[in-house]
């Protein structure tokens, strides 16, 4: 043997270390790995340690969980604080079970963290560390006591460890009694005591409290309202990948809150967060694909991003995935999977989802099976006291979705949800009206759809106002109809745009304007309503608002006879062979409609509540 082969195996373990450290300084991983090695070998504890860290870390060999935690193991049992710390930090992130064998397994290599916290494990190394004296140690065996199963848990205690592991300088001990102190808060003294410690931990860059410290400066809540503040804290959160943060901080950077608008850099954070599993994220990244932010709107990567989120019980996110699957942008056009979808966000609670669903089942939609479900899920809420779903459970009866037609049924359920929903007093007030499952009552009927129109709802607007002109269930006033009809025509709604150019082209109780009624008449014909589209062909070709304009006439005449309108048939017919040329006032022909002349029953395309 060598002189130098014999000097180096009478080299001490601590020697070993030593020397196998300053390699490690030095990037001869390899040879470092092997001194630490020969050095933990001898039982040496902090070889041990140190060792457990570069199969860790892959630091000269390739990284090996399981025996990295065989290593942390054999140094804790001999009483080396730090790796004692280490190993319960560990322990509740999820250990494999081998790290408790020193049996060689070829498979242990591939194992990685379970993702399933030891809490047992871990409260028994952290509190051998927290005696020891070690701040860190201390507010984890304070964080077990508090988050731990029902057996370990013991907040009072968690207490006094955290306090302990403050005094000792530890900033996740202000970090506990931050958390603790924001749920005991009951005044704004206190709160501001957990802000306070809080800002402690964020200050040592500790980043959970540095994405509390952000919503704390968001909402001015325990600290001043600063948003440049609250951006800056979730940036920094977002570099130590707490997920949340990621989001909050993309957002931020999207919208130009607190920090200059960067819409590129602004969806890197939020793709972060989202692939690391946070659903918020993945929703709002289907919400700007979507919407198209800067960009035209990429259907098929929001329909993946929603799937996501999803997937992740986000409820919101599966109502537009249906969406999406119901028109199909960005997927293929299939209404299983809108019923699928729709059905899944309304399990979660998501009320309009169960409107959406309704309606879609109501026109025709998914599967018997899925009216069948749909039905039960509706009548289960129903009777637990939910007046959405008492609506919907009326629906279902009245239209006959996945059970037999019970008009009988359907207005007792209508009944119940009128006290609440807007749509259930219309359509209660229609059942009374038609003595549909209820003796006739026009006048109680007239007033159920007085209330929901009182309350905006367009379709009950229109109604009721009809019901006015014709003096049904109470007395006529043309004058309170008339603004009935303007207030759903406002909103978008045609038959009533059509009803106004009825009442002022004459023969209602309201001062006739045919330059008004022609303007109303184009709005409604612009929407597709037929009968307008008639009356502006009169309009235009017989000049009863203006000077006449027979080209565009005969364009709209044209449009209502290709909707099946036989009457603008004969009025071109009539062009043709004209007796005498009419001043617009003396042109009797003129058919004045009446106001309540609709081409469709209104409400009926979308019965569903949410």
């Amino acid at each position: 043997m060598s002189l130098l082969s014999r000097l180096f195996t009478r080299r001490s373990p601590e020697k070993r270390l030593q020397y196998g450290l300053q390699l490690i300084e030095a990037e001869d991983f390899a040879g470092g790995f092997a001194e630490i090695s020969a050095a933990a070998q001898t039982g040496m504890p902090e070889a041990q340690f140190r060792l457990a860290r570069l199969y860790l870390d892959g630091i000269g060999i390739p990284r090996d969980l399981v025996e990295g935690g065989r290593w942390l193991r054999r140094a804790a049992e001999a009483e080396w604080i730090e790796a004692q710390f280490v190993l319960a930090t560990l322990y509740l992130v999820g250990l494999p079970e081998a790290v408790e064998s020193d049996s060689f397994n070829l498979t242990d290599v591939a194992q990685n963290v379970t993702g399933q916290p030891n809490f047992h494990r871990a409260a028994h190394w952290s509190k051998l560390a927290a005696d020891a004296e070690n701040p860190d140690a201390q507010a984890l065996y304070g964080y077990v006591l508090n988050a731990g199963p029902e057996d370990l848990r013991n907040p009072e205690e968690s207490l006094v460890w955290y306090e302990r592991a403050a005094k000792g300088g530890s900033p996740q001990g202000y970090l506990g009694l931050g958390l603790a102190g924001l749920h005991s808060a009951r005044s704004d003294a206190e709160l501001a005591k957990a802000i306070e410690h809080l800002k402690i931990a964020a200050d040592a860059n500790v980043g959970s409290a540095l994405y509390l410290m952000g919503i704390a400066y968001e909402r001015g809540a325990g600290a001043p309202h600063d948003p440049v503040a609250a951006t800056e804290c979730y940036g920094k959160a977002a570099a130590h990948n707490v997920r949340s943060a990621q989001a909050r901080y993309g957002l931020a950077l999207l919208e130009g809150r607190g920090i200059e608008k960067d819409i590129s850099k602004g969806e890197t954070w939020l793709r972060k967060a989202a692939l690391a599993g946070d659903t918020e994220a993945c929703a709002l990244l289907g919400d700007i694909h979507a919407r198209g932010v800067d960009l035209s709107p990429n259907y098929l990567e929001a329909a993946n991003w929603y799937r996501r989120a999803a997937d992740g019980g986000h409820a919101a996110s599966a109502r537009a995935l249906g969406m999406l699957y119901l028109t199909g942008a960005g997927v293929t056009r299939d209404e299983d999977e809108a019923t699928k979808w729709f059905r899944y966000a309304s399990e979660k609670g998501d009320a309009a989802s169960s409107a959406d669903l309704g309606n879609l089942l109501l026109m025709g939609g998914g599967t018997a099976e899925d009216r069948l479900a749909t039905k039960a899920l509706y009548e289960k809420a129903a009777h637990s006291g939910d007046l959405i779903a008492a609506f919907n459970f009326g629906v279902c009866l009245a239209e006959g979705v996945g059970t037999e037609r019970d008009e009988e049924q359907a207005a007792h359920w209508m009944r119940k949800a009128a006290d609440g929903i807007i749509n259930a007093q219309y359509w209660y007030g229609r059942m009374l009206i038609d003595g549909r499952g209820v003796p006739a009552n026009p006048e109680e009927g007239r007033e159920w759809i007085r209330k929901a129109a009182v309350e905006g709802m367009v379709d009950a607007e229109h109604h009721y106002a009809q019901l006015l002109v014709a003096g049904e269930g109470g007395p006529a006033d043309h004058a309170e109809a008339f603004i009935m009809f303007e207030r759903a025509a406002k909103q978008g709604n045609a038959n009533s745009m059509f009803a106004l150019g009825a009442m002022l082209g004459g023969g209602h109780d309201v001062p006739e304007d045919r330059q008004l009624a022609f303007g109303w008449f184009r709005q409604a014909a612009e929407r597709g309503h037929v009968g307008a589209q008639l009356m502006m062909g009169r309009y235009l070709t017989r000049g009863l608002a203006g000077e006449p304009d027979m080209e565009e006439g005969l364009v709209w005449y044209r449009k209502a006879e290709a909707a099946g309108l036989a009457q603008a048939s004969a009025d071109m017919a009539q062009l043709k062979f004209p007796l005498r040329e009419a001043k617009p006032e003396e042109d009797s022909s003129v058919e004045k409609p009446a106001a309540s002349t609709d081409e469709v029953r209104p409400a009926d395309s979308h019965p569903a509540v949410g």
